[in-house]
């Protein structure tokens, strides 16, 4: 095999979701009410939602800019690639890529539409959370039938609903959820509650992946305002490793053998030593823990349920016999600062060249396939999704992928000394977005 034979899906990358997406899903007071994309006169833009504001439109939205203007905001669509919020676009960008298909996570409402938990009235909360289910599964992924992987939002407050929901998207052809790893931090019973119950029973029964992705329940610490940015940047895909210890011990995954859960960027290199650790200490502490493993290895269950997926992580691929080969998937997490868009297949040829065609075809996009039950086979051929030939699409349509600037690298003071930038600064940069003490221009 060579770098252009290879076929790429992507299980996670983000959306900028635009104006308008209610539209044609909604009508009357549920439009009316619906989430509202604002612009204030600076041109700054921001949803809002039932007294919520939800600033910074494009975080961390950067692919496409010069380096040293990467950072946490945008604030406003026009400082993003089209592609961020544009499906055809999109597709266009994952052309000049080499990926032929995509799994993407919301923004403004979360990427496990905390949002919508967070809304005073969770009746009009769930008909919104349904219409943005319907735009994302109709209208984005289905403007490019075989390119985009549907993953929905659930309305785990109310488990009816979330039964109801389940059965609805999978009549849509979903086969994806997104929710908390924690729910407790939504006022929720823990995932070891029988509240879940439910839930659980009904994702099998449709036979759909949860997907956990990093940053909801169990964000990466800060470990001081003062810490520089860079030193949570680090940490952030590891931080998953809090959820995944505690699905890996949940009761429900003996009781139904195919439940399914993506750590979604969440990395590979340091799932070895998280499952010989888990290992050792059920061996050391079992005898009085209860655990519910029922003389299974927590590494044996892990392997069995849980999908990794990794952006550049060469450690992780030269040690994929400490993981289950046939769960492990590539993730582009276009348009974030991470993405090595576009640039990805070179990247990743370097990463998995020393392993047999078989390997690299399943890490690539055999198993996001089967684990996501998604068969891009039946709108194009193979050939048509190698990398060599979306590429060649994407220079007879003349993508563009010149870097674009969004105003400059902001400029030292006279006299100012670089120094890096913390957390404090990303909190205060926050703060400052999050002030509504401006009228809107637009709506």
């Amino acid at each position: 095999m060579k770098m252009n034979d290879m076929m790429i899906i992507s299980v996670d990358d983000h959306i900028s979701e635009p104006p308008g997406m209610f539209d044609r899903h909604l009508a009357g007071d549920d439009l009316k009410t619906a989430p509202r994309f604002l612009t204030l006169e600076d041109g700054t833009s921001y949803w809002e939602y039932q007294g919520m504001k939800m600033p910074s439109v494009g975080l961390n939205a950067v692919v496409g800019r010069p380096l040293d203007e990467y950072g946490m905001e945008p604030t406003s669509l026009q400082q993003l690639r089209k592609g961020c919020y544009d499906p055809a676009a999109r597709i266009d960008d994952m052309n000049v890529n080499g990926i032929a298909a995509s799994l993407n996570f919301g923004s403004f409402p979360g990427f496990d539409g905390g949002r919508f938990h967070k809304a005073p009235d969770r009746a009009k909360a769930l008909v919104h959370m349904r219409a943005y289910n319907d735009w994302h599964i109709d209208e984005w992924c289905g403007s490019a039938p075989g390119r985009f992987i549907p993953c929905a939002l659930l309305p785990t407050w109310d488990m009816k609903a979330t039964v109801e929901e389940i059965a609805r998207i999978a009549r849509k052809g979903c086969g994806a959820v997104s929710i908390n790893e924690n729910p407790t931090v939504q006022g929720l019973p823990s995932i070891h509650n029988s509240y879940w119950e439910p839930m659980w029973k009904a994702i099998v029964d449709h036979d759909i992946a949860i997907c956990l992705h990093i940053g909801a329940g169990n964000p990466a610490p800060h470990a001081s305002m003062e810490s520089p940015i860079e030193a949570w940047i680090t940490t952030m895909p590891m931080s998953i490793a809090t959820g995944a210890a505690d699905w890996l011990n949940l009761e429900a995954l003996l009781r139904y053998p195919d439940l399914r859960i993506a750590l979604s960027e969440g990395g590979i290199g340091w799932i070895p030593y998280f499952l010989e650790r888990a290992d050792f200490s059920h061996e050391r502490h079992k005898a009085w823990t209860h655990s519910h493993l029922n003389n299974r290895k927590p590494s044996e269950v892990f392997k069995k349920h849980f999908m990794t997926c990794f952006i550049d992580d060469a450690f992780g691929l030269r040690n994929l016999d400490a993981l289950n080969e046939d769960l492990v998937a590539y993730e582009c997490d276009y348009p974030h600062s991470d993405s090595l868009w576009p640039k990805v297949p070179e990247t990743l040829w370097e990463s998995v060249k020393h392993l047999s065609d078989v390997q690299i075809d399943k890490v690539t996009h055999s198993n996001a396939m089967r684990f996501f039950r998604f068969d891009p086979f039946k709108s194009h051929a193979r050939e048509q999704l190698q990398v060599g030939a979306l590429r060649a699409k994407a220079t007879a349509d003349g993508v563009d992928v010149t870097p674009r600037s969004s105003g400059g690298a902001k400029p030292l003071a006279e006299g100012e000394q670089a120094r890096p930038i913390t957390s404090g600064d990303l909190m205060r940069m926050f703060a400052h977005h999050a002030k509504a003490d401006k009228k809107p221009e637009t709506a």
